[in-house]
């Protein structure tokens, strides 16, 4: 059977509406990737929340704010346009969700990783299996997920230090297509928490929910056809 059209459709009507204008927003859900392995996947709980409502408010976009949680191997994955995945440890696919991720993000999904300091390691192997015919790519920084609603001419912000290193935005480009962003040595999801959790400056929390948005904001008018 032909899933493409499951999340085609989707980005057609978002499109549509930004084209005509004027039209209501149509409402879509995003969701909280689950895995095996032993990481936290369930890292960050308040981040994603926050970050819809600021990119509701911020973009006039109208993304539920109650967010899913979707297993890698569960074909419900094809009713969100956009999956979210962080976490500190260890990442472990099974042969099925390899293939179910593939159809996804094949079929026109988005897969968002924002590595949690300590993810590196365990997903690159993982994503490996997932597209063994493609190598990542280190987005240069007049990519256009930097340049939405709000303008990082340097690619990601830094929002923890934890080695030291400068973040570094790596994308997977499938049929001319970002199918993957992963955000790495930046800990966005951290930013987007609420304040209380780590006590980040006020500036550092809106950078990191401005490139979220900016993020969101590309995958809903850009990413379908976009794979620069």
């Amino acid at each position: 059977m032909n899933k493409r059209p499951a999340i085609l459709i989707l980005f057609l009507l978002w499109s549509l509406r930004t084209v005509l204008g004027g039209l209501p927003v149509p409402s879509y859900q995003i969701a909280l990737l689950k895995y095996n392995g032993g990481g936290d996947w369930y890292a960050n709980p308040t981040s994603l929340p926050n970050l819809v409502r600021f990119t509701n408010k911020m973009s006039g976009t109208n993304i539920n704010e109650e967010i899913a949680t979707v297993e890698a191997g569960s074909s419900e994955i094809l009713n969100y346009p956009f999956v979210h995945m962080t976490g500190h440890g260890n990442v472990i696919f099974s042969d099925q969700e390899v293939e179910n991720l593939r159809t996804y993000l094949m079929a026109g999904g988005f897969l968002h990783i924002d590595d949690n300091y300590g993810l590196d390691e365990f997903i690159r192997p993982q994503i490996k299996r997932l597209f063994p015919e493609v190598e990542w790519v280190e987005l240069p920084f007049d990519h256009p997920i930097y340049h939405q609603k709000f303008n990082f001419p340097a690619g990601l912000p830094k929002i923890h230090e934890h080695d030291g290193k400068a973040p570094r935005g790596f994308g997977i480009i499938y049929d001319g297509r970002l199918v993957i962003f992963y955000s790495y040595e930046c800990d966005l999801g951290d930013g987007w928490e609420d304040p209380a959790v780590h006590g980040d400056p006020e500036t550092t929390r809106l950078k990191a929910l401005q490139m979220g948005s900016n993020i969101l904001s590309y995958i809903f008018s850009t990413g379908l056809t976009n794979g620069h």
